[in-house]
C-alpha cells in the first residue's frame, strides 16, 4: 500500500507539474473559427433583446416582464462574451488591417451591450445594429457582401 501511495502522490505531482507549464495560447482549440457566423449570433443577439425590450413595454403582466428583463440581460451578457472572449481575446491582434478601428468599435459594443441590459432603450438595439454592421465591414474589409 505504501508503494501504491508513493506511485500515486508521484503521479499527481507530475500531472502538476506539466499542467503548469503548457498552456494553450486561445481559449478554443486553434482552426476553429467561423468569423461570419459570430456576426451573425451577435445580430440575433441584438434582436432578441430588440423583442425582449418591445415585450417589456407591452406586457401589463410582472411575471412575464420579468422573464422578459431576465431575456434581455442574458442575450446582453451573451452579445459581450463573443465579443469579449472570441474576437478581442481570439481573432482582432495588432498590427491587421483596421486594428484600431475594430477595437475601438469591439468596445463600443461592450458598451451598449452593457446600456442595453441596464435599460430598455431602443435607441441602445439600434446603435448595437449599426456598430455590428460597422464591424462587418472594416473587419471583413468594404468589399465585403452580406
Amino acid at each position: 500500500m505504501n508503494k501504491t501511495a508513493t506511485y500515486l502522490t508521484a503521479g499527481v505531482l507530475f500531472a502538476a507539474a506539466i499542467s503548469t507549464t503548457v498552456q494553450a495560447h486561445c481559449q478554443i482549440p486553434c482552426g476553429i473559427y467561423d468569423d461570419q457566423m459570430r456576426i451573425h449570433m451577435m445580430e440575433e443577439h441584438v434582436t432578441t433583446i430588440e423583442k425582449s425590450m418591445k415585450e417589456i413595454a407591452a406586457s401589463p403582466n410582472q411575471n412575464q416582464a420579468v422573464r422578459w428583463v431576465l431575456n434581455k440581460e442574458t442575450h446582453a451578457d451573451e452579445l459581450s462574451e463573443i465579443v469579449t472572449y472570441y474576437f478581442l481575446a481570439q481573432r482582432i491582434k495588432p498590427g491587421m488591417d483596421h486594428y484600431e478601428e475594430n477595437l475601438k468599435t469591439l468596445h463600443e459594443i461592450l458598451v451598449y451591450s452593457m446600456k442595453a441590459k441596464q435599460t430598455a432603450d431602443l435607441a441602445n438595439v439600434e446603435k448595437l445594429k449599426e456598430l455590428i454592421h460597422n464591424l462587418e465591414h472594416t473587419y471583413f474589409g468594404e468589399a465585403h457582401k452580406h
